[in-house]
Order: C-alpha cells, then structure tokens, then sequence
C-alpha cells in the first residue's frame, strides 16, 4: 500500500513541477548514495567549484515523499538531472546523466535471487526511457549493469565517475585522519577501513543479534579487546563504517577502545565530506561483498575479504561473478584469527589487483568530473 501511495505522489509532485520553464545552466542531483561514494554529490562539489556559471541543486536524501513544491520546482528547471540510482526526469527535454553508485558484484534487477518480476520489468523500462547517458568507465561494468538492467548499449558513455576523482585526491592527508578519528600522532600508523555491505537484507536474526551485541565483523570467534590489542601492538588502526541501519543497530557511534572507531554519516555530513575524499590515504580495505573493492584498486593496497557468510549471500541475492574466492584479488577470512594473520602477513596478490584493475578501469584520463563536464558542454 505504501508503495502506491508513494508512487501516487510521485506521479503528482512531477505533474506539478512540470510547468516550470527548463534553465539551460539548472543542473540538479538525486542523490540517493549519501556520503559513501556519492558520484552525484562530488559531481556538485566539482562543478560549484569550477564552473559558477551552472546553477547547482544537491536534493537528498532521495526518494524521498517530503520534498516542499519548491524543490519539485528546481527539479523541473533543471536543463540536466544527474541520478545514482534509479534515472529519473519530468520532461523529455530534460538530459538525465545516470552515475550509478557502483560496479555491481551483487546480483541485483532481472539477475538477482531475491527481487520480483514486475518490479523488475518496471525498472528496466525506467532505464530505456529516462536515462539518456549511463557513465561507464569499461566494458567489463557495461556487460554487468546491463545483465541487470537491461541498458541498451547506445546510453553508455566511457567518461568515469566522480567517486574515483575523490579516491585519487583526499581531501585529509593521512595524520590529519589519524588525529580527526583517533586522535594521536603515530608516524608508523597503518589505517585500515572496514566495510561490508548492507547484511540485513540476509534476514538472518542471528547476524543482526551478533552486531547489536558489538560484534561489527559478525565473526564467530569475535574479541574485541584482543583485536585491539592486536591492532595496537602492530601500530594498525581500524575504521568502522558500517551501513546506517547497522550503526543504528550497534547503538554506539563512538568506539571504546583506542585503535578502533566507527565512522558514521553524521561525522562526514557535518564536516562536508564524502567518505572516498578520507578512503585514499587508508592502507587496507576489509570487506566482504561490497563492489567498494573494484573501486580500491586504484589505490594498489591490500584488501581482505570475510567471507563467513559467503554461502547464505550467494544462495540469498546471489554474486555476479564467482567462484568468489577466486575472482577476488585478496585473502579470504572466515574468523577473526584468520582476520589478525591477514592483517599481519605480507600482501602477495598485486598481480591480481592490477588484472581486475585494467579490466574494471579501462579509463587513462585524470578527471572524470572534467570528462563529464565536457560532455555535458559539447553535447547537449
């Protein structure tokens, strides 16, 4: 029912912003990715810093069903819509630019396990009708989103994505990450990050249970303060950041130990940064099925995989490309003393990043943000 409702509204709001004239310098993000890798939001940040002569509207979050007429407004001015997720217009003169918001691992459209038909076919024909251009940045991720979308391949266009601009760029050197999240100095410090992917569309009480209990990992054999221990002895620093729901979930949003801290929405909204502007300058990449990992290897650092759920991920929503622990150019781990090993062996699997590099990044230019830019520009 609330779907239709929300849809009803949907269907109204875009009826009423479609009187507004377009203003060929409106440029408006749907941001729906937050500050975790938000293509549309650095996209904004960019062009309001390079080029005023666009007028620049960042709505989020989004859907959303509270949006005031006005803002429906702006929307219907925009000569352009840039969207990282579903495409999304009001009028056909408009241009919608789809970002997307990762390379997809998980199966998700008509290739996922866990999602219905109609509404499936329903957002294909979203994709054939609203998106004029889908950014891509090789064609390894062109083959993957349109097994899941149904994208026709004439939409795509090799420009990059602004998420990658930001991984290459960090907005903090690495000592001043250490003193915002930790607060020390170390000169020998070694930051890792960790970040799984949303587990509760598992629907497996037992994972919920585990990280309201503490246990972010979700690790059988988990000892938080012996983690710590471990990570200070080897001068290693762990960031957490996990899904919203799952940080609401944990109910802490600061960590008790010292080698250890979470990162939430709240911190990176209040100082204006989207996670990939602090990501570059980290060591280590822990996660366990989240396409993030495609996005790291620009950064030719260790990443390490947990995997204890890997079974139950695969039969519930399904993995676009297996075997899993053979396509992924890192360790695998399936308990936390498997984890701590990781964390203190040498990396040994730089030619393997660097295969999924050049096939996920066929891209040489430096901005994607510039790429898009000129696109933008020449073309329309």
């Amino acid at each position: 029912m609330k779907n239709w409702l929300f849809r009803i509204y949907m269907y109204l709001m875009k009826i009423g912003a479609r009187f507004t004239k377009i203003r060929e310098n409106k440029i408006v993000v749907l941001n729906g990715a937050g500050r975790s890798g938000s293509n549309g939001y650095l996209f904004a940040k960019y062009m309001k810093k390079n080029h005023p002569e666009y007028e620049i509207t960042v709505v989020e979050p989004w859907p959303s069903s509270h949006l005031p007429l006005s803002t429906w407004r702006e929307i219907g001015a925009a000569k352009f819509i840039l969207t990282t997720h579903q495409p999304f217009k009001i009028h056909a003169k408009q241009v919608n630019i789809q970002f997307w918001h990762g390379i997809p691992l998980k199966r998700m459209g008509i290739m996922a396990n866990n999602t219905k038909r109609k509404t499936d076919m329903r957002n294909a024909k979203l994709w054939q009708k609203n998106a004029d251009v889908v950014c891509s940045n090789s064609d390894l991720y062109e083959t993957l989103m349109s097994a899941c979308c149904a994208i026709e391949t004439t939409k795509y266009q090799k420009v990059g994505f602004p998420r990658l601009d930001a991984l290459k760029h960090p907005a903090l050197s690495k000592a001043q990450l250490l003193t915002a999240l930790f607060k020390v100095q170390d000169e020998q410090a070694q930051i890792a990050i960790y970040m799984p992917t949303f587990r509760y569309e598992m629907e497996d009480e037992q994972i919920m249970a585990q990280i309201k209990a503490g246990n972010f990992f979700a690790l059988p054999d988990f000892d938080a303060e012996s983690l710590n221990e471990s990570l200070k002895a080897k001068h290693q620093y762990l960031i957490v950041k996990l899904h919203p729901y799952e940080m609401q979930l944990l109910g802490m949003q600061t960590s008790h130990y010292s080698n250890i801290a979470y990162l939430n929405n709240d911190y990176l909204f209040a100082h204006d940064y989207d996670l990939y502007e602090l990501l570059g300058n980290t060591d280590m990449l822990i996660t366990d099925y989240s396409s993030i990992y495609f996005d790291y290897l620009i950064l030719d650092k260790p990443i390490i995989f947990v995997t204890n759920y890997l079974r139950q991920y695969e039969q519930k929503r399904g993995l676009l490309l297996g075997p899993y622990e053979e396509v992924v150019p890192g360790i695998c781990v399936k308990t936390q003393a498997d984890l701590l090993a990781g964390l203190s062996a040498p990396d040994r699997k730089q030619q393997k990043r660097q295969y999924w590099l050049h096939l996920t990044n066929q891209l040489q230019h430096e901005s994607a943000c510039a790429a898009i830019y000129t696109l933008m520009a020449n073309q329309y």
